[in-house]
């Protein structure tokens, strides 16, 4: 369906594209799928509306298309939550586009989203996660995979890293520090405070790693010696869950959610934890803490500034 477009529209996508990476500093993958969302949509209107791939078609789209392109979205078992997220960027993109050719979308951008369902994260109990972290040890006949599949795993629970911000370490940055200088989303930096037995086990990977072992070679390799994909991560964690007889549930982004959750129930700082995460919002920081309601009201009242205060 995506043929269908005239270099015009595709062009005006790709402006688009970059103007969002370069203004917004988002990452490739996020790139990548705002455009595989816009191609996805673009090729419906096309084909909706029957009028060629150009970009006047757009000027023709009305409530009741983008009310049948949401419709043809869910007939597709897409969820709420990433509907919300593909209308997001389709507004956004029409936004800049109207602006750009001179034509009024106000009907494209009153379409409100689905409201999606509360979806809370599911971290694992401090034993499940440190059993799964075992287990990953045992998956592999090779040594060294063995080490390295228990190190990436070792980093997300312990330091709270994000699947890919581990796997962009590189050999420059072993043996590991005391504090990590970590780049996440939307390059945004912080510090990493890294526990003894997350360097203890990055070390001992690092000493039976079989490649070469350049500044700016990859840290954690895959089987001929490439940068490891977050997808390899991901199956040995469904390895480890089938043997252990942990839910769906129990991925690698369920052990950074483990993180939080457990620094928090121990007491620690919510807007610490919130700079260890690297949250912007402190919202987004509840949402990965599986708390009961009066610990982490408990918890607010000490950190936040306006708590207590007088209205």
């Amino acid at each position: 369906m995506t043929l269908a477009l005239s270099a015009a529209l595709r062009d005006a996508l790709e402006k688009w594209l970059a103007t969002r990476g370069a203004v917004h500093g988002l990452a490739a993958n996020t790139v990548a799928a705002y455009r595989a969302d816009l191609l996805s949509h673009l090729a419906f209107m096309v084909a909706h509306l029957g009028e060629g791939g150009g970009v006047r078609v757009l000027r023709a789209v009305r409530i009741a298309d983008m009310r049948a392109w949401m419709a043809h979205e869910r007939a597709h078992q897409v969820s709420g939550r990433s509907l919300a997220r593909k209308l997001s960027a389709v507004k956004n993109f029409y936004r800049w586009l109207s602006e750009r050719e001179g034509f009024d979308a106000t009907a494209i951008l009153s379409i409100r989203a689905p409201k999606a369902p509360e979806k809370l994260p599911r971290p694992l109990e401090a034993d499940a996660a440190m059993a799964i972290i075992d287990t990953a040890g045992e998956i592999a006949r090779e040594d060294w995979i063995s080490a390295r599949d228990m190190a990436v795993l070792t980093l997300l629970y312990g330091c709270g890293l994000r699947i890919s911000e581990a796997l962009s370490l590189n050999m420059a940055d072993a043996p590991l520090p005391d504090t990590l200088r970590i780049t996440g989303k939307g390059g945004k930096t912080r510090l990493v405070p890294v526990i003894a037995p997350a360097r203890d086990v990055v070390d001992r990977y690092a000493a039976l790693m079989p490649f070469a072992r350049e500044a700016d070679a990859p840290l954690f390799r895959g089987k001929r010696g490439g940068r490891l994909s977050a997808r390899q991560a991901q199956k040995v964690m469904e390895q480890g869950r089938l043997m252990l007889g942990l839910p769906k549930s129990a991925t690698p982004h369920a052990l950074r959610h483990s993180f939080a959750t457990h620094l928090l129930n121990a007491g620690g700082d919510l807007r610490a934890i919130q700079d260890l995460l690297g949250h912007v919002s402190l919202a987004t920081t509840q949402g990965y803490t599986a708390v009961d309601q009066v610990s982490l009201m408990e918890v607010y009242d000490r950190t936040h500034p306006r708590a207590g205060a007088g209205s």
